[in-house]
């Protein structure tokens, strides 16, 4: 696409962004892969649309308020750069735009004691487990709360899970075959703390030693997408220093993944650019590693059929390019019948903090992938990320279904252990 955009008066994020939009024909292959486009139904709400509405606003030829409102409905899942023939890196627009967008846009009071809520709560495990308490107080006022807060509440469950304390070192198993990192990641220790324990245990019994760096902390997904670059770059260089020289730093939830192979981008234009490169292509999801490293054995037999749904989280899938690797995880698994759900390329619509910026887009959403889960027939729904898992639990139970809903790792750890 043709443009007028000064590359160097943007600064670190003008090649990147400057390339996204030159890379962009406007052919529309975009339009059917964008769930917002097939919620609001406006050319503006497109990936191509808002290609466009960037466009126009970094070349001076639009008010960023009168853009706003289509990036904001954006929910990131990145479903537009699989779909696109030209190979647009939509990532490396809508991003680094909601940064530069930060600076300058007007916030209500209401928007600001929001997002500083959030900030301060879900990258921070122990504070988020407090808020996450005080808050099923309110659960009974739910219905006379605005719509960001009805739905925070809506995705808390009734009780938590007991907190589990992780060491910093987990022993290999019978011969050593590799040592790895885990990113423990930050809402999903208080959501599912079970995730990381199962990825340890399946990891330990086929021969990794697992560290849990102490210093590690949360990824800087859930800021970045959201524009707030200062804290983005400020995790993204504390896990710099955190994480060692080992095999692989495992993640077990998408939008970390995703989010530490963003780095680069984050980082881009500072002294931390190169360190942030060297961790970003060391970190894999653990169902790439698990894949690579090899069954050691035979997974025994349990005697009992499942059918199983697959989910991909958006992020894995379209962030990673991981798909195939889970699913023949669990296609490994003695009497495990795989299905596949209908408009499986659609999100969920978790996206971070989607389900607070834009409730009733996600809510719909949501409701479409849990009704699509109910219809494939599955005993139980399993994914890769902590986000995608809440969503699709809470919508299953509002639905009365009894569907179970499960980390891909989890289901292989039971079924490897026999629990």
């Amino acid at each position: 696409m043709l443009h007028n955009i000064d590359a160097e008066k943007i600064g670190p994020f003008g090649e990147p962004m400057e390339e996204a939009v030159r890379s962009c024909v406007h052919c529309g292959f975009c339009l059917a892969a964008c769930p917002t486009y097939g919620e609001l139904g406006q050319e503006a709400d497109t990936p191509r649309g808002r290609i466009v509405l960037m466009k126009e606003v970094l070349e001076g030829a639009l008010e960023m308020e009168e853009a706003l409102p289509h990036l904001d409905a954006c929910l990131g899942c990145l479903a537009c750069e699989p779909a696109c023939p030209s190979g647009v890196e939509y990532r490396n627009l809508i991003s680094p735009f909601r940064a530069l967008a930060e600076d300058q846009r007007e916030r209500s009071i209401g928007e600001k004691l929001r997002r500083r809520l959030v900030s301060w709560t879900l990258p921070h495990p122990d504070r988020f487990r407090v808020a996450a308490r005080m808050a099923s107080l309110a659960r009974p006022l739910a219905s006379t709360l605005p719509g960001s807060m009805r739905a925070m509440l809506e995705l808390l469950p009734s009780s938590l899970p007991r907190a589990r304390k992780l060491q910093e070192r987990y022993e290999a198993q019978g011969a050593h075959r590799a040592t790895v990192a885990l990113l423990s990641g930050c809402a999903q220790q208080v959501m599912d703390p079970d995730i990381n324990m199962a990825t340890i245990e399946v990891l330990t019994r086929w021969g990794v030693e697992v560290l849990v760096p102490r210093e590690q902390t949360c990824c800087g997904a859930l800021s970045w997408h959201v524009g707030d670059h200062r804290a983005a770059k400020e995790f993204a260089r504390r896990n710099l220093e955190a994480f060692p020289e080992v095999d692989a730093v495992i993640t077990n939830a998408a939008g970390c993944g995703s989010g530490v192979q963003e780095y680069p981008l984050i980082l881009k234009g500072t002294n931390d650019e190169g360190r942030a490169e060297e961790l970003a292509d060391r970190v894999m999801d653990i169902s790439v590693y698990l894949e690579r490293l090899g069954l050691p054995g035979e997974i025994p037999e349990s005697g009992q059929r499942t059918t199983i749904a697959y989910h991909d989280a958006c992020h894995l899938a379209n962030g990673q390019s991981v798909s195939s690797e889970p699913r023949r995880l669990l296609q490994r698994i003695p009497g495990v019948e795989l299905v596949e759900l209908r408009d499986a390329h659609l999100c969920c619509g978790s996206a971070g903090t989607y389900n607070i910026d834009q409730p009733e887009v996600a809510y719909s959403l949501g409701e479409q992938k849990a009704r699509a889960v109910m219809r494939s027939g599955a005993q139980v729904v399993a994914s890769g990320n902590i986000g995608c898992l809440t969503q699709l639990k809470m919508h299953l139970v509002k639905l009365n279904s009894g569907i179970k809903v499960r980390h891909t790792v989890q289901i292989l750890r039971d079924a490897i252990t026999g629990k």
